[in-house]
């Protein structure tokens, strides 16, 4: 064991730095895509449930796990795990907290590269006067190794090496590192929000053209916060707003139980998890709906806003609308967007290094450098190759295809395969009765002892719901038909989306079988290997990890026994 004596220098810091963990691109970029593609005000009410009863539970979870865990002198998520069952298989349970750090920011750092360019290019005018076409093909090229847009050579993985020393460098100044960057990312990111939230609500029709005369900015809010109560009753919306939820909150990855590990014994979780909780909720909700959806229906209008809704919005279509606000200004506009969506991309990828940092502190002896540039390199060897390798499709468009793989298995079902077993650990093994007692200890609010029953039963099984939900997705995510055709004796169709189907490339295969050309084929083909790649360096990954972890846990006992023989 370490002497890791780091603490957070101030509670401000702290929440700061958890609202930075929370508050990511997801925010700005994933929240407005899953609205619009979900129903728009459909996607609210469900997204607003698992808030209450996913979200803020976990958040008081994984709070109250790091700081009993940082009472022991853990920091990472397999001994914080250890700590609160007897079962030694715990530890391993918690690998997946270090695991899935690793992995998401080993692409994470890549998107947060993207901004860092699209800032200096906005500031250097690169956008004007182009056309949207120009624009979608600038961002395609862009990702091109090779290509160039700047006269760098590389210029895709220059950028994505410059942010993960960045990201290396402060987190390698430790908890201040990370408590300094969050006091002046999170206040920006708010600040160059709001500026684009304003323009957003008074848009108006004015961005109207003699092409879109009907285009409307109201037309995106109202699509937004209309809300519609059959979603209610649609099983596909709850499992992209669980999803969601998931993400934009940053629980089930671990990051939260290191932030926590730090604490005192008697400090507050339960005030500070629901501020952060509630900050980014406010910070995606009413800003991350305010800036790109309403701002591109003023333009081009709602229905090309249904039609055309993705992640790559926010650099294919957003540069073109600033353009539209005349010289300066535009400038402006795209330094403050991608500015935020920088910010808010450092703040996250800075926590997700904190769970590595502290299992190598703790386990290993590593000091604050070497931790952090271990770090580094790991995330370099892992990440780099969704930079370097993709796919060019024959429409010219880039396929990249690790960065896909990882973001599924580690961005996605990581999470909810950790949620659950934390969940189930803390309420069920641990004890609610012991958990709502460490939860209570030192908490500055009332929490409403309806939680407990929720936390006992409400949430676990609402995990178990989203992961079988996305083990056997049915065909065309139509649950109705599904289940109707079970009983009918027409068996269960599995959706090519779920889990089982992905696992065998189905989806792929399809393609392939319903091909004639024979270079698609060939590409459809190449893009299987990929995959399997992508795969096999995820699951290097974890079985790397579980080893140090296995290697740590007979360090301990090796150093209980000798202590106990003295």
């Amino acid at each position: 064991m370490s002497a890791n004596k780091e603490a957070w220098g101030s509670r401000v810091g702290l929440i700061l730095a958890m609202a930075g963990n929370a508050v990511g691109l997801g925010n700005f970029l994933r929240f407005p895509v899953q609205a619009v593609q979900n129903g728009g005000g459909a996607f609210i009410i469900p997204y607003l449930v698992c808030f209450l009863l996913m979200g803020i539970p976990l958040l008081w979870i994984e709070w109250t796990m790091g700081r009993f865990g940082g009472k022991q002198g853990n920091h990472s998520t397999p001994f914080i795990l250890d700590s609160m069952g007897k079962l030694r298989f715990w530890k391993y349970f918690g690998v997946f907290g270090i695991f899935t750090n690793v992995a998401v920011a080993a692409y994470y750092c890549y998107i947060e590269s993207w901004t860092l360019s699209y800032v200096f290019h906005s500031v250097f005018d690169t956008f004007s006067g182009m056309n949207q076409g120009q624009v979608a093909d600038f961002f395609n090229n862009y990702l091109k190794i090779g290509k160039s847009t700047t006269g760098i050579p590389y210029e895709a993985a220059v950028f994505y090496i410059l942010c993960l020393l960045l990201n290396t460098y402060i987190l390698s100044r430790g908890l201040k590192g990370v408590e300094k960057a969050a006091k002046i990312g999170v206040p920006l990111l708010l600040i160059f929000g709001a500026f684009l939230a304003f323009r957003g609500l008074t848009l108006g029709t004015s961005g109207a053209s003699a092409a879109n005369p009907d285009a409307s900015a109201w037309d995106g809010l109202n699509f937004l916060w209309t809300p519609q109560f059959d979603s209610l009753s649609n099983p596909t919306v709850w499992l992209a707003a669980a999803g969601q939820m998931f993400f934009t909150l940053s629980v089930g990855m671990g990051t939260i139980h290191c932030y926590a590990s730090y604490l005192k014994s008697k400090d507050d979780i339960a005030l500070n998890a629901v501020s952060a909780g509630f900050m980014n909720e406010f910070v995606e909700v009413v800003l991350g709906s305010l800036i790109v959806v309403p701002i591109a229906a003023g333009y081009l209008g709602i229905d090309w806003v249904k039609e055309n809704a993705g992640f790559g919005m926010a650099f294919q279509t957003m540069p073109y609308l600033f353009d539209q606000w005349g010289a300066y200004i535009s400038n402006i506009a795209g330094v403050f967007w991608f500015g935020l969506l920088f910010f808010a991309g450092i703040t996250s990828s800075l926590a997700m290094g904190t769970p590595w940092m502290g299992f190598m502190q703790d386990e290993y002896n590593f000091n604050r450098k070497k931790a952090a540039w271990t770090f580094g390199a790991v995330i370099a060897f892992f990440g780099l190759p969704t930079v370097l390798v993709y796919q060019v499709m024959e429409n010219g468009v880039v396929d990249q295809v690790l960065f896909n793989e990882y973001d599924y298995w580690a961005g996605t079902m990581s999470l909810v395969v950790f949620a659950l077993a934390e969940a189930v650990l803390f309420a069920w093994i641990f004890g609610i009765k012991r958990g709502w007692h460490e939860l209570l200890s030192g908490a500055d609010i009332k929490v409403p002892s309806f939680f407990k029953g929720i936390m006992l039963t409400i949430t676990p099984l609402l995990l178990i719901i989203v992961f079988l939900g996305s083990l056997f997705l049915p065909e065309g995510g139509d649950w109705a038909v599904a289940i109707s055709g079970l009983f009918d004796g027409q068996g269960w169709t599995l959706d090519n989306g779920s889990i089982i189907q992905m696992l065998q490339n189905s989806g792929i295969k399809a393609q392939i079988a319903a091909a004639t050309d024979a270079n698609v084929i060939a590409r459809l083909e190449r893009k299987i290997v990929l995959v399997n790649i992508a795969r096999l360096l995820l699951s290097t990954l974890f079985v790397g990890l579980s080893a140090l972890v296995y290697i740590a846990y007979k360090k301990r006992r090796r150093n209980a026994l000798q202590t106990a023989s003295v």
